[in-house]
């Protein structure tokens, strides 16, 4: 299926036609004929993988991929995807479990995220959303949490930055019947490791690029820090092009401006860490929403451009809500 949505007017791309197709496994979103992201929503990932949806290949407006799949040093790294390592005594991240009692270790623990339905997805007057519906299971299938997820895809009027936006929310309620707290190996007590949550990790080429927030410029000390956004800068192989993706955060978060898991040296990868350091409780009948914007970029950005990128998004999900 093929549906033409939605048509936005950008400073490098004129009059740039976005629209999806579905082939029974995955959504793909297509700007002006190029393909921007698929968003595989039926994997097909072994078990140890924490199976789940995920998008990938992300691309820029100018043709440039900013997402990996699988790096064989964490094969459960799966472009930009929502994945969490503690959930109770499950693991939606996928790999080893890091537990205070164990270290890391293999605990026939992994999780999967499996999709229900669409309830609805086209055009939503700027760009596309889709709303779906899923149900996170432990690995003997005993489902744990219901989740209610939408995103959009949109072009973003920044001048002179090409870019594109993809605006996401996720709604996610206990239905085990048992307390569930979600956590992270520096909740477990490994210290600078609190990842989990909309987490990206970017092409191999992009190792020791550049961090900018409102704070300023740098590499690995911006890990666990708190801002409203985040950019990273990265240098592509082959084309030596340049090319940036900025997170934002919403600030109805609960607990915002929560802490980043931001990583240059060893490999890019950039995510929304809302339980770095501290248990958050998924109670029963009070479900906890989490909404961000990514923004997908050409070019490096400095710290007007960045702050421009990051105030269009913003306000792409104020006028989302």
């Amino acid at each position: 299926m093929t549906s033409p949505a939605a048509t936005a007017t950008n400073t490098a791309v004129e009059q740039t036609t976005l629209s999806y197709s579905d082939d029974g496994a995955a959504l793909t979103f297509t700007a002006g004929g190029r393909q921007i992201a698929t968003y595989t929503y039926r994997p097909t990932d072994d078990q140890y993988e924490s199976p789940r949806p995920y998008f990938h290949p992300l691309s820029t407006l100018g043709g440039d991929e900013v997402t990996i799949f699988r790096p064989w040093d964490h094969v459960w790294h799966k472009g930009l995807s929502l994945a969490l390592p503690n959930v109770g005594k499950d693991n939606f991240w996928g790999g080893a479990t890091y537990t205070r009692a164990t270290g890391y270790a293999n605990l026939d623990n992994n999780g999967a995220m499996t999709h229900e339905a669409f309830t609805a997805i086209g055009d939503a007057g700027a760009g596309i959303t889709a709303a779906e519906e899923l149900v996170w299971s432990s690995q003997d299938g005993t489902p744990v949490i219901a989740e209610k997820r939408r995103f959009n895809v949109q072009l973003l009027d920044v001048p002179a930055t090409p870019a594109w936006a993809l605006l996401f929310e996720t709604e996610i309620t206990n239905i085990s019947p048992d307390a569930i707290e979600i956590g992270s190996p520096t909740t477990e007590g490994r210290d600078n490791a609190g990842y989990g949550g909309l987490f990206w990790r970017g092409p191999r080429s992009f190792t020791g690029g550049q961090f900018r927030s409102d704070a300023g410029t740098g590499q690995d000390e911006f890990m666990g820090t708190r801002s409203e956004w985040i950019s990273f800068t990265g240098q592509h192989d082959d084309t030596c092009r340049f090319s940036s993706i900025t997170f934002v955060e919403d600030g109805t978060n609960p607990g915002a401006p929560n802490q980043w898991f931001a990583r240059s040296s060893m490999f890019a990868c950039l995510g929304a860490a809302p339980f770095f350091s501290e248990a958050v409780p998924l109670v029963a009948g009070q479900p906890l929403r989490y909404r961000y914007a990514v923004v997908i970029s050409d070019g490096q950005v400095d710290g007007q451009s960045a702050a421009e990128l990051a105030g269009a998004a913003k306000a792409a999900l104020v006028a989302w809500a």
